[in-house]
């Protein structure tokens, strides 16, 4: 195995790994409130009505909750496997955060900035993260 040198880019993945610990816990509550109350979802976005199925919602913002919260914390121990699942993860929210630009046009961006930070720390200096432990 070659020498890797730790720079402070560490830091940015670990912040990586915080980001999908604390979103995950709240996709778990999220999913939870969900499954607990499940009604249909009403909301009017440019003049057309949008019904959800909150229950199915709430399966997968479950899911992808746990998900989120095993990676995020897999990344401070530095596997190689958590940098690709977060990698993939920080990909997804930043295309569905492109659908969401209409609506929320400054959440979104700045989501999709994070995204990106986060995949920069994690693909140009993830190795440092096994190195740092």
């Amino acid at each position: 195995m070659t020498d890797v040198k730790v720079t402070g880019w560490v830091g940015w993945a670990l912040f990586a790994g915080v980001i999908l610990i604390v979103s995950g816990f709240f996709g778990v509550i999220q999913g939870l409130a969900a499954l607990i109350g499940p009604d249909t979802y009403y909301a009017v976005g440019g003049g057309s009505l949008l019904l959800f199925d909150v229950q199915g919602w709430g399966w997968w913002t479950l899911i992808i909750g746990v998900l989120m919260v095993l990676t995020g914390a897999a990344l401070f121990t530095g596997q190689t496997w958590a940098r690709v699942v977060a990698i993939i993860l920080a990909v997804i929210s930043a295309l569905v955060q492109m659908f969401l630009l209409p609506a929320q046009p400054w959440w979104a961006v700045l989501v999709i900035a994070i995204d990106v930070l986060i995949i920069y720390a994690l693909t140009a200096h993830g190795r440092e993260l096994r190195a740092a432990n």
